[in-house]
């Protein structure tokens, strides 16, 4: 699956102010809870939380990308957020974050998760791409830009 296949304008952040790791997983969570009906912010959190103990899922250069399996759901949802600031995030490269790209996916489609976790890290490894991401202002911007690069 395509990142697109799983985002909306509504699951799109620019400018998040956000200033701790914690506090941008939750603002994502709350934003994918609006599309997951069924689950909670913390039960969403809680999924992203126990990957990450398992290692950062900050992948380097200012991006991450944080996912939970969803054990009471079959939909899978994405999340994109951009910060104003970037964030400590224990980064692979040591730097801070400030593009994040949230996947939920359900826990019996691993293979499919696979798949969009390889075409979002794809998609975000372009530098060029990753600098037009950070010069928007409004999340309609930063859809715009995924749609045409999709």
């Amino acid at each position: 699956m395509k990142l697109l296949d799983l985002l909306n304008l509504n699951c799109t952040l620019c400018a998040v102010q956000a200033t701790s790791k914690k506090r941008i997983l939750e603002i994502i969570c709350d934003t994918a809870s609006t599309e997951l009906q069924d689950l909670s912010t913390y039960e969403l959190l809680t999924s992203l939380m126990a990957r990450e103990k398992m290692g950062s899922t900050g992948i380097g250069n200012g991006i991450a990308i944080p996912h939970g399996r969803l054990t009471t759901s079959n939909k899978a949802v994405a999340v994109v957020a951009v910060t104003e600031q970037p964030i400590a995030f224990d980064a692979i490269d040591n730097r801070p974050v400030d593009i994040f790209i949230a996947l939920f996916a359900p826990e019996q489609e691993c293979q499919a998760h696979l798949a969009t976790l390889q075409n979002i890290a794809q998609l975000f490894s372009n530098k060029v791409f990753c600098k037009q991401i950070r010069k928007c202002t409004t999340a309609e911007e930063v859809f715009a830009l995924i749609k045409q690069a999709s």
